[in-house]
């Protein structure tokens, strides 16, 4: 196999040590998702499942290491580029509609306006006591799926409000 990186052809052997550090990259994504929920399930103490739980998410970025490392710098680069070209097509376009820029902005704002009120409002808010969690994490869904809808030009807005030299541009309008 061979992969283009910048005009140059880096050679890609299919050897044991590619494939053992794709076996080490797939363990180290799929084994805390695996191992956490289990320790709950055994009927550890909170505490035991907090302490075991960190190991295994420290555990899991030394595995990520340790597969960039076997593979090597044309394995890796060759692993990134499968995953972020299969990541590339899903992407938000740069440009989209007025309704769809206005749908995108309700699904931002509703959740970070929950976020506000909801301290606050508790009792206001239905099924809220209790499903504190649920509502944060629909809420945090919400707002991500609000930013794929709003495309890629939103997310150049946001980036230029930490750069500290950017400058707005509004469109010129018709009169």
């Amino acid at each position: 196999m061979a992969e283009a990186e910048n005009g140059a052809e880096t050679a890609l052997v299919a050897g044991v040590r590619f494939y053992a550090g794709v076996a080490l990259f797939a363990l180290s994504l799929i084994g805390p998702f695996v191992s956490i929920p289990l320790l709950g399930v055994l009927g550890y103490s909170t505490a035991t499942i907090a302490s075991l739980s960190a190991g295994i998410l420290v555990g899991a970025e030394v595995l990520l290491v340790a597969a960039a490392a076997i593979m090597g710098k044309s394995g890796y680069t060759f692993i990134k580029s499968k995953v972020f070209g299969a990541l590339k097509r899903y992407g938000a376009p740069a440009e989209v509609s007025l309704t769809r820029y206005r749908i995108g902005l309700v699904f931002f704002v509703l959740p970070l306006l929950l976020g506000f009120v909801s301290p606050y409002a508790k009792s206001l808010i239905p099924f809220f006591e209790g499903n504190e969690l649920w509502f944060a994490l629909g809420g945090d869904l919400v707002l991500l799926i609000g930013l794929f809808i709003l495309g890629g030009a939103f997310w150049d807005k946001l980036r230029a409000l930490f750069v500290h030299g950017a400058k707005a541009v509004f469109p010129q309008t018709s009169p």
